[in-house]
């Protein structure tokens, strides 16, 4: 039996997070470590699970990829400290589904006839600009992740307002693959940029502790 590529990743980012070592992280996302597995299996278990909202054009949503995913996006912006990180982590979701459904129109959707799958291309996309556009690890999450279930759902809005036949599957069909790995590379970027900064501009540890937090610090607003 072959696990979807999401499933695998999902899994271990759950073994990462229970023998802690993703605590840092989460923290800056203001997730503890329950809650953030919690998500992980509602959203492996939710990947079982499509309900159709719409017929001509067709709309099908599948709970752990997309409903999930929305989910945990707006319990980031919420849970946000300041009006400017909520904004910016919606303005980016906005700017990453564009950018996906922009490509959507360039890209070959025939696999066959390509050497990548297009699910990756289209993951890769949304982690890479959703980290641009987001920038702190909170922002980059919620851009990425929610960045591709905006592109289907305007395939679907397209496929209506041209009244032309065709399925939009919110979250399905490899999209939950697609949102796992930008919602993952998003924040992996996020992290890796903002902490090489923080060592680049914080000097020594004995420098670093003499000085208090900086703000971006309690908002996890690393700006790159």
């Amino acid at each position: 039996m072959r696990f979807p590529l999401s499933t695998v990743l999902l899994v271990i980012v759950g073994i990462v997070i229970y023998f802690g070592l993703a605590h840092r992280v989460l923290d800056r996302m203001r997730l503890t470590d329950q809650a953030a597995l919690g998500f992980i299996i509602a959203m492996i278990l939710g990947g079982f699970v499509n309900v159709t909202l719409a017929s001509n054009p067709e709309l099908v949503v599948n709970l752990g990829g997309a409903v999930v995913p929305l989910i945990i996006a707006g319990y980031l912006v919420v849970t946000a400290d300041q009006a400017h990180e909520k904004a910016r982590g919606i303005i980016a979701a906005i700017v990453t589904g564009g950018a996906v459904y922009a490509l959507s129109k360039v890209v070959n959707p025939e696999e066959q006839t390509m050497l990548v799958d297009p699910t990756y291309i289209y993951a890769l996309t949304a982690g890479l600009v959703g980290y641009l556009a987001g920038r702190s690890r909170r922002s980059a999450f919620i851009a990425g992740t929610a960045g591709i279930v905006i592109a289907d759902l305007a395939l679907w809005a397209e496929l209506a307002i041209r009244k032309l036949p065709g399925r939009a599957w919110l979250g399905g069909a490899g999209a939950m693959d697609a949102t796992v790995i930008a919602g993952l590379l998003a924040v992996a970027l996020a992290e890796i940029v903002g902490e090489t900064r923080e060592k680049l501009q914080g000097g020594s540890d004995a420098a670093k502790a003499a000085k208090p937090p900086r703000r971006d610090d309690r908002e996890d607003d690393h700006d790159a």
